[in-house]
């Protein structure tokens, strides 16, 4: 496996300290600091797809003037029986927002 060297990040003396206390067996500062890195990336990439599906949502309900309602989502829950959602009223609500 090819690496790379990081440039040296200046940190606070005491956070340094408290991180080496809280270190596992055999894991060392840079382990511990290219795991932090490479969780910070995915948990970025789940968030930019988690918000181009809201605005796929979005853009489909404009199109097709279909919403569903804030209280029927929270009142619903997926069926594990079938690919859809299941809400309280067992409809989806063909309005348009307030």
């Amino acid at each position: 496996m090819n690496t790379a060297t990081c440039p040296s990040i200046p940190a606070d003396p005491e956070l340094l300290t408290v991180a080496e206390r809280g270190l596992r067996d055999g894991e060392t500062p840079s382990s511990f600091v290219e795991q932090l890195i490479g969780e910070g990336i995915a948990c970025g990439r789940l968030r930019s797809e988690f918000i181009a599906r809201g605005i796929a949502a979005r853009d489909e309900a404009l199109c097709t003037g279909r919403y569903v309602s804030s209280s029927d989502v929270l009142a619903c829950g997926w069926n594990a029986g079938s690919t859809r959602w299941v809400f309280a009223s067992d409809t989806l609500a063909d309005k348009k927002p307030a």
